[in-house]
């Protein structure tokens, strides 16, 4: 079944956010406050989580109808394992509930499931539905989906460090072979883009230790919205303002423009993407 396009309105403003700049190719996304949501309400904080899931499912399918390639959501960080013990064991079976009810609308829509982080830290079941929808969706071509459970970003560069580490005992690695891509390459999203958008719910201005490695030349964006609420309108002010922003990679201006003014040659993605936002 292929994905639902959007319609009306809601297509309009689609067709003006891919004709006014570049589409980010990988979001990652910062989920926080749920429970905030929730007691804002006078609800307990697992209803937010309850919510939470509606704002997933939204997200999913506006990034696959816009054509981004990869969406990174951080559902479980490493101190997360901190929270009451009740919470916990809901946030598990929450995520069980999850995998269960949207592994086919998944698959349908083409989207193939990724997860990083120390999944042998999940509970068996969890492990054994993730691992599942992971295998069943292995050869979709639409959006991958890649969940971060139970990681954090320093987990990821101490794991890529003891990786190297083993590498140089085996006399696979030298000293010198050491460079940022063979780091990158060890880390745990080595077959994944580094994310040009990252997006934080709830007001909050921290990385939470969130893909501290890959996140370093991405464009940085606060909602205030809490994450039961932010829905693909919210996303759309955020592709705006990322749309608006010129990424420089350490340059500046007059070097992107007479980069790409002095081209003679047809430019890849990434040069065309460069002359697009110099320009906004």
């Amino acid at each position: 079944m292929p994905l639902e396009k959007a319609s009306g309105h809601d297509k309009k403003l689609q067709e003006k956010l891919i004709a006014s700049g570049a589409i980010p190719r990988h979001i990652a996304i910062i989920m926080d406050g749920n429970g905030r949501w929730a007691q804002k309400r006078g609800l307990p904080r697992i209803a937010g989580h309850h919510e939470g899931v509606n704002s997933v499912r939204d997200m999913v399918e506006v990034c696959g109808q816009l054509g981004i390639k990869y969406l990174t959501l951080y559902a479980f960080s490493t101190e997360n394992w901190k929270r009451p013990e009740d919470e916990v064991s809901f946030l598990m079976r929450l995520l069980l509930k999850a995998l269960r009810d949207e592994k086919d609308r998944l698959h349908q829509n083409e989207v193939q499931l990724k997860a990083i982080g120390e999944i042998h830290k999940l509970p068996q079941d969890v492990q054994d539905e993730l691992l599942d929808g992971i295998e069943i969706m292995k050869r979709n071509t639409g959006l991958t989906l890649i969940l971060a459970l139970s990681y954090s970003g320093r987990w990821d560069i101490t794991n890529a460090f003891r990786k190297m580490y083993d590498d140089i005992r085996a006399g696979v690695v030298k000293q010198e072979d050491i460079t940022e891509s063979l780091i990158a390459n060890h880390l745990s999203t080595k077959d994944y883009p580094d994310p040009d958008l990252m997006i934080r719910t709830s007001g909050e201005v921290r990385l939470s230790n969130f893909l501290l490695w890959q996140i370093a030349y991405s464009e940085l964006y606060i909602s205030g919205e809490f994450w039961p609420a932010f829905r693909r309108k919210e996303l759309y002010e955020a592709l705006a303002e990322f749309q608006r922003r010129e990424r420089r990679f350490g340059m500046v201006s007059a070097q992107l423009k007479k980069d790409s003014e002095s081209r003679v040659f047809p430019l890849s993605g990434m040069e065309r993407f460069l002359k697009s936002v110099s320009k906004l």
